[in-house]
C-alpha cells in the first residue's frame, strides 16, 4: 500500500478526455491473420467508407449547469454558470445516446447536435460514475436516427487500425486515425473497475464521449481520457471498452436507475517476479488471493487464500482492476469460469457472481456539523456501500459519502470514497468519532488503496 501526504495533490490530473497516471497493461495477444498494407492500390486506400457509415451516429454535446459557490472572504453562498462540451454516440434509433459521465455531471441543460446539424434537448437516463459512462435520451425524436453497433465481442488486437470520432476543442466533428496500442489497461487512475483500450489516435479535450471505431464501422469503445502534461493529445488515449458500455446501456434501457455490478468476493495482489518464481510459474501472471469474503461467491465456488486466479472466462487476469472489470461486465447471478492455480496445478472453478452484500443507500448518512471535518457526509461501511463510493468492499470503518461544496472538509481536500482509518492515532470505528475533530489533528485515510496521512491545519 502506497503512502503519501494529504496536502500534496496528484501531479497529473484527468482532464476532459483528461489525463491518467502511469499504467500497467496486461499482455496483448497478437494475431497472425493481420497483414501490412502493400502496393500502390493499398497505399491509396481511404477510411472514407468507414467514416460515412459511422460519423452520422456521433454527436456533439453542449451542457450547462449551475454550481453553488461561496464567497472566499465572507463565505456567502452564491451561484455561477458552468458549461461542458463533449461528444456522444447514438446507439439506438429512438435517440439513446452514450457519452461520458464527466461531460454531463452536474449539468441541468443538455443539448445534442447531430452530424447533420439537427438539435435535440436531452435528459439523463442513467449516469454511472464508476465507468464514466452516461446514457441520455433525446427528446422529440420522430424518426429513426443513425446508430453505431456496439461490438462487445472483444476481438480487437494490439496494432489494429481504429478511428476516433468526436468534437475536439468544440471545433466540430473531427476524425483521427491510429492503432490500438494496448489492451486491458488497468491502474490508470480513471477507475478502479476499468480495463481500458489504449490508442494513439489523436484524442483531445472535447473528444470525451466520442466513438472509437474499428474498420468494420462498429463501436468498440467510448473515448474517455488522455495522458498528457499539456492537456492536448500526446498519442496516449484511453477508451472504455464496448463490453462496459453495453452493460450501462442495457441497465438504462431496462429501466434501472443504477448499474448493479456483481462481485466474486475475493481480493488479491498481482503476481510479482519473486512470487512467480516461488510458485514455479514461467512468468509473472495472475492474481494471488489474499482475502475471501465469507459466504461470498468465491468462497462458495471453492476459491481459497493463496490461490492464483489466472483468467475469468478465458480472459487473462493480472490485477484486481482486471478482475473487477471482467466480473463487473456480467449480470448478477451469471456463472463465470474461474481459472485457478493451486499447489502448482491448474483447475477451473464455476462461480455464480452476485451483487455485493449490504445497503448502498446514503439516506442514513450523518453530516458532520462541527470541527475540521464539517460538511462531510459519513456512514458506517458495508461492501455494497464502499464499492458504490469507489472504496474497498473489504474495508471496515467509516467512509465519506459526499462533501458539501464550500465546506471545511472540501477545503482540506477530502473526497467521497475516502475511508477514515484513524484520528490522532486512534482507530475510527464509529461516526461519532469524527465529530468535533480539532485543527492540527492527524488524519489517516485510505483513498482507493492508498494510505494517506496528514495533519489538518
Amino acid at each position: 500500500m502506497k503512502t503519501r501526504t494529504l496536502a500534496i495533490a496528484a501531479a497529473l490530473m484527468l482532464t476532459a478526455c483528461g489525463q491518467s497516471n502511469d499504467t500497467n497493461a496486461q499482455d496483448g495477444v497478437f494475431a497472425d491473420n493481420r497483414v501490412v498494407p502493400g502496393g500502390d492500390q493499398a497505399l491509396k486506400a481511404s477510411f472514407a467508407p468507414v467514416v460515412r457509415e459511422a460519423a452520422p451516429a456521433v454527436v456533439n454535446i453542449a451542457a450547462r449547469g449551475v454550481q453553488v459557490v461561496r464567497d472566499p472572504f465572507f463565505g456567502i453562498p452564491g451561484q455561477r454558470q458552468t458549461g461542458s462540451v463533449g461528444s456522444g454516440v447514438i446507439v439506438r434509433p429512438d435517440g439513446v445516446v452514450v457519452t461520458n459521465y464527466h461531460v454531463i455531471n452536474g449539468m441541468q441543460q443538455i443539448k445534442v447536435v447531430l452530424n447533420d446539424r439537427r438539435e435535440f434537448d436531452a435528459r439523463i437516463v442513467l449516469a454511472d460514475e464508476r465507468s464514466d459512462i452516461a446514457v441520455l435520451q433525446l427528446e422529440g425524436v420522430r424518426e429513426r436516427l443513425p446508430t453505431l453497433n456496439i461490438d462487445d465481442r472483444e476481438e480487437q488486437q494490439v496494432g489494429d487500425l481504429v478511428l476516433a470520432i468526436g468534437n475536439p476543442f468544440g471545433v466540430g466533428q473531427t476524425v483521427t486515425n491510429g492503432i490500438i496500442s494496448a489492451l486491458n489497461r488497468t491502474d490508470t487512475g480513471i477507475s478502479d473497475s476499468g480495463s481500458f483500450i489504449q490508442t494513439d489516435a489523436a484524442i483531445n479535450p472535447g473528444n470525451s464521449g466520442g466513438a472509437l471505431v474499428d474498420m468494420d464501422g462498429d463501436l468498440i469503445g467510448i473515448n474517455t481520457a488522455i495522458f498528457s502534461r499539456s492537456g492536448s493529445s500526446s498519442g496516449v488515449g484511453f477508451a472504455v471498452p464496448a463490453a462496459a458500455v453495453r452493460r450501462v446501456v442495457d441497465s438504462a434501457v431496462g429501466g434501472a436507475t443504477a448499474v448493479v455490478r456483481p462481485w466474486l468476493g475475493v481480493k488479491g495482489e498481482s503476481v510479482s517476479g519473486d512470487v512467480a518464481r516461488s510458485l514455479g510459474l514461467e512468468r509473472p501472471q495472475g492474481l494471488v488471493i489474499t482475502e475471501v469474503w465469507p459466504g461470498g461467491p468465491g468462497a462458495r465456488a471453492g476459491i481459497s487464500e493463496g490461490d492464483v486466479i489466472t483468467a475469468i472466462d478465458g480472459a487473462e487476469i493480472n490485477d484486481q482492476g482486471g478482475l473487477n472489470f471482467r466480473v463487473g461486465t456480467r449480470e448478477p447471478n451469471d456463472t463465470v469460469q474461474v481459472s485457478v492455480l493451486r499447489d502448482g496445478k491448474a483447475r477451473t472453478l464455476e462461480a455464480r457472481v452476485q451483487p455485493l452484500p449490504g445497503n448502498a443507500e446514503l439516506k442514513d448518512a450523518t453530516v458532520i456539523q462541527s470541527g475540521v471535518l464539517s460538511g462531510a457526509q459519513v456512514l458506517a461501511l458495508n461492501p455494497a456501500l464502499a464499492d458504490s463510493l469507489g472504496g474497498d468492499p473489504f474495508a471496515s470503518g467509516v467512509i465519506i459519502g459526499r462533501i458539501q461544496p464550500g465546506s471545511y472538509a472540501q477545503r482540506v481536500r477530502l473526497q467521497g470514497g475516502d475511508i477514515v482509518l484513524s484520528v490522532n492515532g486512534r482507530p475510527v470505528t464509529s461516526v461519532q468519532q469524527l465529530d468535533n475533530v480539532g485543527r492540527g489533528s492527524e488524519l489517516i485515510i485510505n483513498r482507493r488503496g492508498q494510505r494517506i496521512s496528514g495533519r489538518i491545519g
